[in-house]
Parts: structure tokens; sequence; C-alpha cells
């Protein structure tokens, strides 16, 4: 699955992604996730749950898809 994930802010945790998108529970669970899941932020390994992601970041997660991060300005509008 590939998913665009629009940022309200300059930038978002890898917890808050992981909790965003329903991958986990509560913040408390990010620890553990990333221990367990091998999750790739712009194509290189991480395991730090406050890894700042900013749009033009891609984050991977096997079994769980692909999230391209973009800025909310860059949201196609509703007015159609």
């Amino acid at each position: 699955m590939k998913k665009i994930v629009y940022l309200d802010s300059a930038a978002i945790t890898l917890g808050q992604l992981l909790k965003e998108q329903a991958l986990i529970d509560s913040g408390g669970q990010a620890k553990w996730f990333l221990r367990e899941q091998t999750v790739l932020v712009n194509g290189t390994e991480e395991q730090r749950r406050g890894r700042k992601l900013v749009p033009g970041d891609q984050v991977e997660i096997p079994d769980a898809g692909y999230f391209f991060l973009r800025s909310k300005a860059d949201a196609p509008s509703d007015d159609a």
C-alpha cells in the first residue's frame, strides 16, 4: 500500500506517524514496534521513535506500506 501523508506542521516524529497511521495504539508502543519491525526512512533503517520526519521523506514498513510525507499546502483542494 502506498499512502501520501499530509503534515499540518513542519515536522512529525516517527512515533507520531506510527500512531496516526494506526500501526500502534499509543506512543509508548513505538519503541517496541521499532525493535520488532524493519522501518526504513529514506532507504535507511531507523529505530529512533523521535526521528523527525519532514515533507519529502519516505517511510517504508514491510507488510504495512510506503508513506510519502508532504506538506499540507501541497494537498489537493476540496473545492471541486
